[in-house]
């Protein structure tokens, strides 16, 4: 779980500075991890649900040899586009060939994974384990691209890796992980009333949900919830607002580090290490630290999240120093780390326990779909005027804040 969420998040943490080195538009770029996200929220729930019939050690290693292939088909081609052994349009194209491989069998191993813990514990160590797996998954989104700057390697035999080496090592981990699943890990049945749920699209900020950990623990039949729902759906308005308003943010911040810094992109992979780290840090802050500390319930973590988001988006919009934009874009950060919480506890809460399954599986189609047209919304606002995507997603908070205020006064 954490390798797969790593090597993702931690190839779309270089990207930015490999298109702008290839030449490539940055739509373009965004656009990449749009296909694959894309696919992967089609197929996530299929193999979810594939997982119980075909085994789960096959769909674990569907979902490890669709990882492993997809980054070797990507660091093969975007070496030779930076050896100009290829045109570097033509280096593209197969590299966003590789990250379809990655979106349509990726997303096996998560469910088929949490089946199997899910089978082989009892119930009261279920829910400890489950979470487990979901902190791997998250924590993965954070070490990928705290990792990647620093995986660049040189020229090796007269060839020039650069900017391709990250791709390169998170395949030898895959590798690695591939053959450990196939030589140790059993093909343990599920136990009865269990099953893997989907898992959200790994991305930079995309920080798990808790929605798999609920829906893995719930019987597969649950009472049918749908989106406009009376009791949910002034959630999924939060959810949907607050998943874009991240995903414009996050993916455009690799863009932002070079063009603010005025930097050669090789030399802005480090400070956007540095920019991630921070972001990361801060939401790990609040999810594993003031929230338990505070007990805080759902609308306060909503409110609270939007004011302090919105004020770190217009900080990093306006920032011209690397100390600007990491304290910009933590603040922002800080605050989805209280908003995505919020949702997910707020939409669990609004029901009860015969259709917890059905609103985790909505949580999590949300939080998928967010990262599908969020990175190109976010770039192509760039593209027009670099603060513009931080400004809209802080005027989007803003007039959340204000929606929140009104559909969720009754509650608590």
């Amino acid at each position: 779980m954490f390798t797969i969420a790593a090597g993702n998040t931690g190839l779309q943490s270089v990207l930015p500075a490999l298109g702008r080195s290839l030449g490539v538009a940055d739509s373009a770029v965004a656009a990449a991890f749009s296909a694959s996200a894309l696919l992967w929220v089609i197929a996530a729930p299929i193999w979810a649900n594939r997982s119980d019939r075909s085994g789960h050690k096959a769909m674990v290693m569907l979902g490890m040899t669709g990882f492993t292939a997809s980054l070797a088909v990507c660091a093969v081609f975007l070496l030779a586009g930076i050896n100009g052994w290829i045109a570097p349009t033509a280096a593209f194209v197969a590299f966003i060939g590789g990250r379809l491989i990655y979106g349509s069998m990726g997303s096996a191993a998560p469910p088929a994974v949490q089946a199997m813990v899910a089978g082989t514990t009892t119930r009261e160590q279920r829910t400890r384990a489950l979470a487990l797996l979901g902190s791997a998954f998250g924590l993965g989104t954070i070490i990928g691209p705290a990792l990647a700057p620093y995986l660049l390697l040189g020229t090796i035999g007269g060839i020039e890796v650069g900017l391709a080496g990250p791709a390169f090592i998170f395949t030898l981990f895959g590798l690695a992980i591939t053959i450990v699943v196939a030589r140790v890990l059993p093909d343990a049945a599920p136990g009865a009333g269990t099953h893997g749920a989907a898992q959200s699209y790994p991305s930079i900020g995309g920080q798990a949900s808790g929605a798999s950990v609920t829906a893995a623990t719930m019987p597969r039949l649950s009472a049918p919830v749908g989106y406009f729902d009376a009791r949910i759906r002034h959630w999924i308005v939060i959810g949907l607002v607050m998943g874009h308003a991240q995903a414009m943010i996050g993916q455009a911040i690799g863009f932002l580090v070079i063009d603010r810094l005025a930097v050669p992109p090789v030399e802005a992979l480090a400070p956007t290490g540095i920019v991630l780290m921070m972001g990361a840090g801060a939401s790990l802050l609040v999810q594993w630290g003031l929230i338990p500390l505070l007990n805080l319930t759902p609308r306060p973590l909503v409110l609270t999240g939007c004011a302090i988001g919105a004020a770190g988006c217009i900080a990093t919009a306006s920032a011209t120093s690397l100390y600007g934009i990491a304290t910009g874009f933590a603040l922002a950060s800080l605050g989805f780390g209280f908003l995505r919480p919020g949702f997910t506890a707020g939409a669990s809460l609004a029901v009860g326990p015969e259709a917890q399954g059905s609103v985790a599986g909505k949580v999590t189609s949300v939080n998928g779909a967010a990262f599908v047209l969020g990175p190109s919304i976010g770039v192509g606002m760039y593209e027009l005027w670099r603060p513009l995507p931080y400004l809209a997603a802080g005027a989007a908070l803003a007039l959340l804040l204000g929606y929140a205020l009104w559909a969720l006064r009754e509650r608590r």
